[in-house]
């Protein structure tokens, strides 16, 4: 479905160039529009109907834990025609579906024009760990580069899903003391800032993985081991990545009415799903 702007032909005669054909049209039931917008849940919805429309998804952040599971479980949905995923390195990870962007400058993302243009939904999984960055590098990776890129897809297309995987913790008053909260946060306002025709947050709590990560920090799997101790002691605050990746996808997939999904939600749509 298409939502057109604009207003009905009142002056005398027809708007230049318009073609009346064989049977002369009342001027009045003139259209003359001029902006569009296509809806694209409606035209997901009548294409899913007719088994005819596939989601075309780009994945960022793909090499660690969240990323590279949304990659395993887009590549598994049928509903998924291709993956594009930018990286800075070539992951383990091949199948047909699969395209890799070797993409080194992440603050400058104008070469990817073509790619934007060909897909429908971004997931944005890039991020890591304060505890294994400076400061000013983590704002660097968590801000800096999220802001970029979503600021040079929208010069090329609005109409593109984006969902980014922020956390549990996030102050939108960017106030709080602790770095994670307050980037985060920081981060959420600018994308809110922005014209996306959709736009996700996805605040999970606790994220458990399935799938062993080579070269891991000694502090990440430290965490880690902590995270799996409390799936037992707080269940309800832990989620397991395959979990949150199939949530994130059904988010996006299905042009989600929500902006804003907290850890219990995305944990419900993960029930939902399983």
């Amino acid at each position: 479905m298409i939502k057109f702007t604009g207003q009905f032909y009142k002056y005398k005669g027809y708007p230049k160039g318009y073609f009346l054909g064989e049977e002369k049209v009342d001027k009045a039931k003139i259209f003359k529009y001029t902006k569009y917008v296509v809806l694209r849940s409606m035209y997901r919805e009548f294409c899913s109907s007719l088994e005819l429309c596939k989601m075309k998804l780009i994945i960022t952040g793909a090499t660690g834990m969240v990323g590279s599971e949304v990659l395993r479980q887009s590549i598994a949905d049928d509903e998924i025609e291709s993956v594009t995923i930018i990286v800075r390195r070539q992951t383990d990870i091949t199948h047909p579906k699969l395209k890799t962007i070797i993409h080194q400058i992440f603050l400058d993302y104008s070469n990817l024009t073509d790619v934007f243009k060909n897909n429908d939904a971004c997931i944005w999984c890039l991020g890591i760990s304060q505890n294994l960055v400076s400061k000013e590098e983590y704002i660097k990776i968590t801000y800096d580069y999220t802001v970029a890129f979503a600021r040079d897809m929208l010069k090329v297309i609005d109409a593109m899903s984006f969902l980014f995987l922020s956390g549990r913790g996030a102050d939108n008053t960017e106030k709080t003391r602790v770095l994670f909260g307050k980037i985060k946060g920081r981060t959420e306002n600018a994308l809110h800032q922005l014209p996306f025709q959709k736009l996700y947050i996805a605040r999970p709590a606790g994220i458990l993985p399935i799938h062993k990560q080579k070269n891991l920090a000694f502090i990440l799997r430290l965490q880690y081991a902590l995270v799996k101790v409390f799936s037992y002691i707080t269940p309800s605050f832990i989620i397991k990545s395959d979990e949150l990746a199939k949530a994130l996808i059904y988010i996006v997939k299905n042009n989600a009415s929500s902006q804003l999904y907290n850890d219990v939600q995305l944990k419900q749509i993960a029930k939902q799903l399983s």
